[in-house]
Formats: structure tokens, sequence, C-alpha cells
């Protein structure tokens, strides 16, 4: 059912592209290439078991534990489409 100036399924699409810019981010983020042999931030040895699992790896877990720690907030709010958006 539409409601004031949306069209019917106008919020299920909003959803929709919610989560798919949601997961194109989040593939756009993963390691690509060759893995290295020594994390890149502090030198030590990556463990073979990790660079088995993550393809591309770059930061020992530790490293890696304390970028995720700063990585800001993304408020994943889609407003592609709002009346709102429209009106800025």
């Amino acid at each position: 059912m539409a409601g004031g100036w949306s069209r019917d399924g106008a919020v299920q699409e909003q959803i929709d592209s919610t989560i798919e810019d949601a997961l194109q981010r989040a593939r756009s983020e993963l390691p690509q290439g060759e893995s290295l042999s020594h994390c890149e931030e502090c030198g030590d040895e990556i463990p073979q078991a990790r660079r088995d699992a993550i393809k591309g790896v770059r930061l020992c877990i530790g490293c890696q534990s304390e970028r995720d720690k700063q990585r800001t907030v993304f408020s994943g709010y889609n407003r592609r489409g709002s009346k709102d958006s429209q009106l800025r």
C-alpha cells in the first residue's frame, strides 16, 4: 500500500537498495591478490593458516584488530529516492 508521496513497493525498494549498498561496500573492502608473509604495519609474520583462510591478507591479527577498532561507523541510511533528499 502506498502512503503519502510513495508508490507501492517504494519502502521495500529502499530497504533492498540499502542492503545492496552495504554488500557492495563490504565486498570492496575485502583483501585481494596474494597474501603477504609479514604484516605491512608491524613486520610480524602472518601465520600460514591466516594467509590460507583470507586471500590477500596484508595485516597480522593484532594490527587488523586495531584497524577495525579505529574504523568509523557508517550510518547505513540510504536516502536515495526519499522526499527529504529531493528537497535538499
